[in-house]
Protein backbone atom coordinates (compact mmCIF):
# COMPACT_ATOMS: atom_id res chain seq x y z
CA UNK A 1 0.00 0.00 0.00
CA UNK A 2 1.17 3.51 -0.82
CA UNK A 3 -0.25 7.01 -0.93
CA UNK A 4 -0.17 9.71 -3.60
CA UNK A 5 -0.31 13.43 -2.80
CA UNK A 6 -0.92 16.20 -5.33
CA UNK A 7 -2.16 19.78 -5.30
CA UNK A 8 -3.17 22.44 -7.79
CA UNK A 9 -1.08 25.57 -8.22
CA UNK A 10 -3.76 27.79 -6.72
CA UNK A 11 -2.98 28.53 -3.08
CA UNK A 12 -6.58 27.94 -2.09
CA UNK A 13 -6.89 24.74 -4.15
CA UNK A 14 -7.79 21.38 -2.74
CA UNK A 15 -4.87 19.13 -1.78
CA UNK A 16 -5.49 15.50 -2.67
CA UNK A 17 -4.16 12.45 -0.81
CA UNK A 18 -5.12 9.03 -2.17
CA UNK A 19 -4.40 5.47 -1.01
CA UNK A 20 -3.31 2.94 -3.63
CA UNK A 21 -2.89 -0.74 -3.11
CA UNK A 22 -4.42 -3.13 -5.60
CA UNK A 23 -2.04 -6.03 -6.01
CA UNK A 24 0.33 -5.57 -8.95
CA UNK A 25 -0.52 -1.90 -9.56
CA UNK A 26 3.02 -0.52 -9.06
CA UNK A 27 6.06 -1.07 -11.26
CA UNK A 28 9.64 0.15 -11.11
CA UNK A 29 10.60 1.42 -14.56
CA UNK A 30 14.20 2.35 -13.78
CA UNK A 31 16.23 3.72 -10.86
CA UNK A 32 14.41 7.10 -10.97
CA UNK A 33 11.02 6.19 -12.46
CA UNK A 34 7.98 4.29 -11.22
CA UNK A 35 4.56 3.79 -12.72
CA UNK A 36 1.23 2.86 -11.21
CA UNK A 37 -2.18 1.97 -12.57
CA UNK A 38 -4.98 4.48 -12.12
CA UNK A 39 -8.25 2.61 -11.76
CA UNK A 40 -11.90 3.67 -11.88
CA UNK A 41 -13.09 5.82 -9.05
CA UNK A 42 -15.51 8.58 -8.27
CA UNK A 43 -13.09 11.47 -8.91
CA UNK A 44 -9.92 12.31 -10.80
CA UNK A 45 -8.12 14.84 -8.60
CA UNK A 46 -4.67 13.28 -9.01
CA UNK A 47 -5.01 13.26 -12.80
CA UNK A 48 -6.26 16.86 -12.83
CA UNK A 49 -3.35 18.07 -10.69
CA UNK A 50 -0.81 16.17 -12.78
CA UNK A 51 -2.26 17.60 -15.98
CA UNK A 52 -1.99 21.11 -14.52
CA UNK A 53 1.46 21.03 -12.92
CA UNK A 54 2.91 17.51 -12.69
CA UNK A 55 3.87 17.69 -8.98
CA UNK A 56 3.41 14.47 -7.01
CA UNK A 57 4.67 12.74 -3.91
CA UNK A 58 4.38 9.00 -3.32
CA UNK A 59 4.69 7.63 0.21
CA UNK A 60 5.08 4.17 1.69
CA UNK A 61 5.13 3.48 5.42
CA UNK A 62 6.04 0.29 7.21
CA UNK A 63 3.19 -1.13 9.26
CA UNK A 64 5.34 -4.06 10.40
CA UNK A 65 9.05 -4.56 10.88
CA UNK A 66 11.45 -1.64 11.25
CA UNK A 67 9.70 1.76 11.43
CA UNK A 68 10.41 3.44 8.11
CA UNK A 69 8.73 5.88 5.72
CA UNK A 70 9.88 6.35 2.12
CA UNK A 71 8.83 9.28 -0.03
CA UNK A 72 9.37 9.86 -3.74
CA UNK A 73 8.98 13.52 -4.67
CA UNK A 74 8.77 14.12 -8.38
CA UNK A 75 6.94 14.92 -11.56
CA UNK A 76 4.19 12.72 -12.86
CA UNK A 77 2.02 12.42 -15.88
CA UNK A 78 -1.05 10.36 -16.71
CA UNK A 79 -0.68 8.21 -19.82
CA UNK A 80 -4.12 7.58 -21.27
CA UNK A 81 -5.31 4.58 -23.27
CA UNK A 82 -4.81 6.26 -26.65
CA UNK A 83 -1.18 7.23 -25.95
CA UNK A 84 1.38 5.34 -28.09
CA UNK A 85 3.32 4.51 -24.88
CA UNK A 86 0.34 2.67 -23.36
CA UNK A 87 1.15 -0.87 -24.57
CA UNK A 88 4.81 -0.71 -23.53
CA UNK A 89 3.95 0.64 -20.10
CA UNK A 90 1.12 -1.81 -19.55
CA UNK A 91 3.54 -4.70 -20.10
CA UNK A 92 5.16 -3.67 -16.80
CA UNK A 93 2.04 -5.01 -15.01
CA UNK A 94 1.86 -8.66 -16.15
CA UNK A 95 -0.47 -9.79 -13.37
CA UNK A 96 -3.19 -7.19 -13.95
CA UNK A 97 -6.19 -7.75 -16.24
CA UNK A 98 -6.97 -4.30 -17.72
CA UNK A 99 -10.66 -5.11 -18.03
CA UNK A 100 -11.28 -5.98 -14.37
CA UNK A 101 -10.81 -2.71 -12.49
CA UNK A 102 -11.79 -0.06 -15.03
CA UNK A 103 -8.22 0.93 -15.83
CA UNK A 104 -8.25 4.52 -17.07
CA UNK A 105 -4.60 5.67 -17.01
CA UNK A 106 -1.05 4.70 -16.15
CA UNK A 107 0.67 7.33 -14.02
CA UNK A 108 4.40 7.64 -14.65
CA UNK A 109 6.43 9.34 -11.91
CA UNK A 110 9.97 10.61 -12.42
CA UNK A 111 11.69 10.97 -9.04
CA UNK A 112 13.46 14.23 -8.29
CA UNK A 113 14.09 13.39 -4.62
CA UNK A 114 13.88 10.05 -2.82
CA UNK A 115 14.17 10.06 0.94
CA UNK A 116 13.41 7.96 3.96
CA UNK A 117 12.50 9.04 7.46
CA UNK A 118 11.66 7.31 10.69
CA UNK A 119 8.20 5.92 11.15
CA UNK A 120 8.31 5.78 14.93
CA UNK A 121 4.76 7.12 15.25
CA UNK A 122 3.25 4.80 12.61
CA UNK A 123 1.24 2.07 14.34
CA UNK A 124 1.95 -1.61 13.91
CA UNK A 125 -0.86 -3.12 11.84
CA UNK A 126 -1.44 -6.57 10.41
CA UNK A 127 -2.42 -7.26 6.81
CA UNK A 128 -5.55 -9.41 6.59
CA UNK A 129 -6.40 -9.68 2.89
CA UNK A 130 -7.05 -7.76 -0.30
CA UNK A 131 -10.56 -6.40 -0.74
CA UNK A 132 -12.34 -7.72 -3.83
CA UNK A 133 -15.01 -5.01 -3.94
CA UNK A 134 -13.35 -2.81 -6.56
CA UNK A 135 -12.77 -5.69 -8.97
CA UNK A 136 -16.30 -7.03 -8.51
CA UNK A 137 -17.79 -3.57 -9.04
CA UNK A 138 -15.89 -2.59 -12.18
CA UNK A 139 -15.49 -6.00 -13.87
CA UNK A 140 -19.08 -5.69 -15.08
CA UNK A 141 -18.33 -2.49 -17.04
CA UNK A 142 -17.34 -2.20 -20.69
CA UNK A 143 -15.81 0.88 -22.30
CA UNK A 144 -19.17 2.53 -23.02
CA UNK A 145 -20.71 1.89 -19.61
CA UNK A 146 -17.50 2.96 -17.84
CA UNK A 147 -17.47 6.23 -19.79
CA UNK A 148 -21.13 6.73 -18.86
CA UNK A 149 -20.33 6.05 -15.19
CA UNK A 150 -17.53 8.65 -15.27
CA UNK A 151 -19.73 11.17 -17.09
CA UNK A 152 -22.25 10.87 -14.27
CA UNK A 153 -19.68 11.68 -11.59
CA UNK A 154 -19.27 15.35 -10.71
CA UNK A 155 -15.48 15.36 -10.32
CA UNK A 156 -14.08 13.06 -12.97
CA UNK A 157 -14.00 15.21 -16.13
CA UNK A 158 -13.42 18.31 -14.00
CA UNK A 159 -11.71 18.43 -10.60
CA UNK A 160 -13.10 19.94 -7.41
CA UNK A 161 -11.16 23.10 -8.29
CA UNK A 162 -12.42 23.20 -11.89
CA UNK A 163 -9.29 21.77 -13.54
CA UNK A 164 -9.52 19.37 -16.51
CA UNK A 165 -9.61 15.82 -15.17
CA UNK A 166 -10.14 12.60 -17.08
CA UNK A 167 -10.71 13.14 -20.81
CA UNK A 168 -14.16 11.77 -21.65
CA UNK A 169 -15.34 9.71 -23.33
CA UNK A 170 -12.51 7.32 -22.57
CA UNK A 171 -10.61 5.93 -25.53
CA UNK A 172 -11.32 2.21 -26.06
CA UNK A 173 -9.37 -0.28 -23.98
CA UNK A 174 -6.38 -1.26 -26.16
CA UNK A 175 -5.74 -4.88 -26.93
CA UNK A 176 -2.38 -5.51 -25.25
Amino acid sequence: MFFTATAPLAGDGTINLSPKGLRGCLAVVDDRTVAYLDFAGSNAETIAHLRENGRITLMWCAFSGPPNIVRVHGRGEPVFRDDPRWAGLFRLFPDVDASVHGLRAIVVVHAELIRDTCGYAVPLMAYEADRDLHGRRFAREDDASLSAYFAGKEHVATSIDGLPGLPLPLPPTPMV
